[in-house]
C-alpha cells in the first residue's frame, strides 16, 4: 500500500513541479507579419496562410508566470518565395502578448541539408 502511494506521487511531481510555458505562436507570427508588411518585404494578402509554419524554438522562464520565446516562423506567399523570421517576444498563460515581437528577417541559411 505504501510503495503504490509513493509510486502514485512520484509520478504526480513533475506535473506539479514544472508548469508548461504557454504556447503563444499566434501572436509573434501576426506581428512578424505586421513588421514584414512595414518593411516592405511582404504583404499579408501575398502570403498563404496554410503554408505558414511556426516552431518554438526556445521558452525562457523569466519570473512567476511569464516567459521569453523564440520562435522560427515561416510563411510561403503565393508566388512560390519562401521569407523565414526569427522572432523573440514575451508571454504568459494568460496573455501571449506581454511584450512587444522583436522579428529578425532569415537571409541565408549555412550548413545543414
Amino acid at each position: 500500500m505504501m510503495r503504490s502511494a509513493i509510486f502514485a506521487l512520484a509520478l504526480a511531481a513533475p506535473a506539479i513541479c514544472f508548469a508548461a510555458s504557454p504556447q503563444c505562436a499566434s501572436w509573434p507570427t501576426n506581428m512578424a507579419l505586421v513588421h514584414l508588411k512595414n518593411a516592405g518585404i511582404t504583404d499579408p494578402s501575398q502570403i498563404d496562410e496554410s503554408k505558414t509554419k511556426a516552431v518554438r524554438l526556445a521558452s525562457e522562464k523569466l519570473g512567476k508566470n511569464r516567459y521569453r520565446q523564440v520562435y522560427d516562423i515561416t510563411f510561403h506567399d503565393k508566388a512560390g518565395q519562401m521569407i523565414e523570421v526569427i522572432t523573440s517576444s514575451e508571454a504568459s498563460s494568460s496573455e501571449c502578448s506581454m511584450s512587444g515581437v522583436d522579428v529578425y528577417v532569415v537571409s541565408r541559411k549555412l550548413g545543414g541539408p
